[in-house]
């Protein structure tokens, strides 16, 4: 960090539709940094597309963002911000910065096959800038109505120093002025966006390097606005597990994450180092996460999404969660003594009643031979005398004892007819859950 100003940090969907796992990411990378520099993380909700723009989005992304954890300490709305645009607007376009354009979109798209078929980059022919005012008064004649485009300028070179991709530079000449408001009067997202960002106090922008080329516009447009501009960092885009960029990804969504078991620690551990050179660690929470977030440590080769290591980290985070996280999703009865006998063999918090169930019953043990039969009658009246607190140490020594048996043999006849089980949680922590006469009635059963 080169500035002593608080850091300020944003994440701004468009309420056009739900949450996905590449918004998850930008919206975790921008706490993180504010989090670690004991700056404001804000949410601003770019609703300017009005036809597309949903309440109910709006409110799916403030419980998704509050379901991880990300709770913002402020919140803005372009549409409650039209005069704010309208203002710099007519000033940029006093100071000749924005100027209109009447090509529709079929002609642009003739424009740009035109160029490409000479082999040359397909930018914007600034034709427009030619029109005289009367050119202008006879298109309003005809009741053509214009389109504005921000005027770069193409005597100053594009440069910043991206907190990831390091120096860039761009010739301003390269690039196609961008359309900012479209012919109906309505907002395209970079100016609005700049505006903002300056109105906001936003320090620090961290997103996707898709956004590359809409920030060498939008240097020029704090330039105009007279403010200096944030500091940028663009992260590599999310691949899927099959090294190449996933439609899947694109829709993966956090009701779908939900409804696979994952929780929300799961998906901030791995988010947080995903794309990095530093190994997730599910032991570390919200605050050790951010003490050690570093750009420096973000590569540019895509970043791997990998499901299977989602569920990994999922399950080493359940493993650790204690009880009064987890009581409200736990089947009805099931106490803390249960939680921590269980969660080592979970992989997700809903495979707890299965469990659980292994505890109340009933269970289907395996048939057994003749001998094996008779050991576990013999098991049943052992467990019928012990003290319940702790009875499976007793259990197993006292049977060694009087049967000789020891290892598999011993064990696995008492797990199978406690439980219905080859395998499953220490019986040490799970036998004392399980009711004493119900023990005894599976052990003669």
């Amino acid at each position: 960090m080169t500035s002593t100003a608080p850091v300020v940090t944003r994440f701004a969907p468009s309420p056009t539709g739900n949450l996905h796992v590449g918004n998850i990411r930008t919206a975790l990378h921008n706490w993180l940094l504010a989090k670690k520099h004991g700056g404001r993380f804000l949410l601003r909700i770019d609703d300017t597309d009005a036809a597309r723009s949903r309440e109910d989005y709006v409110e799916a992304i403030r419980a998704d963002l509050a379901w991880l954890g990300l709770h913002p300490d402020g919140e803005e709305r372009q549409s409650l911000r039209f005069a704010l645009y309208e203002e710099a607007f007519q000033r940029l376009a006093g100071e000749g910065r924005v100027y209109r354009c009447y090509e529709t979109a079929q002609e642009l798209d003739l424009k740009r096959k035109i160029l490409l078929g000479r082999g040359l980059p397909p930018i914007y022919d600034r034709s427009a800038l030619h029109l005289t005012e009367a050119d202008h008064a006879a298109k309003e004649a005809a009741s053509e109505r214009p389109h504005w485009r921000f005027k770069l300028d193409h005597d100053s070179p594009i440069t910043w120093d991206d907190g990831i991709r390091g120096p860039q530079h761009f010739d301003p000449r390269q690039i196609s002025d961008p359309v900012v408001r479209r012919a109906d009067g309505s907002w395209l997202y970079m100016l609005p966006s700049a505006i903002d960002d300056v109105a906001m106090g936003i320090t620090d922008v961290l997103r996707g390097e898709d956004h590359v080329s809409n920030t060498a516009a939008q240097v020029q447009m704090f330039a105009a606005l007279g403010a200096n501009p944030p500091r940028f960092a663009h992260g590599a885009l999310l691949t899927g597990a099959e090294g190449k960029l996933s439609k899947r990804l694109g829709s993966l969504g956090v009701a779908d994450l939900r409804e696979a078991g994952i929780e929300p620690e799961a998906l901030v551990a791995l988010l947080a180092r995903l794309g990095t050179s530093d190994p997730v660690d599910p032991a570390l929470d919200a605050d050790a996460l951010a003490a050690s977030f570093d750009l420096s440590r973000f590569g540019r080769a895509p970043a791997r999404f990998d499901d299977t290591e989602l569920h990994r980290v999922n399950a080493a985070i359940v493993h650790h969660l204690p009880f009064a996280r987890v009581r409200h999703l736990l089947p009805e009865g099931m106490g803390e003594a249960a939680w921590d006998a269980i969660r080592p063999n979970l992989a997700h918090i809903g495979e707890a009643a299965d469990w659980w169930s292994v505890v109340t019953g009933p269970v289907a043990a395996p048939e057994q031979d003749a001998e094996t039969r008779t050991f576990l009658h013999t098991a049943a009246q052992v467990a019928a005398g012990l003290d319940w607190a702790d009875p499976w140490p007793a259990l197993t020594q006292t049977l060694k004892d009087a049967t000789g048996r020891k290892g598999k043999a011993l064990f696995l006849p008492l797990r199978q007819a406690l439980t219905g089980m080859d395998h499953g949680p220490d019986m040490k922590a799970l036998l004392p859950l399980i009711d004493r006469a119900e023990a005894v009635r599976r052990l003669s059963a």
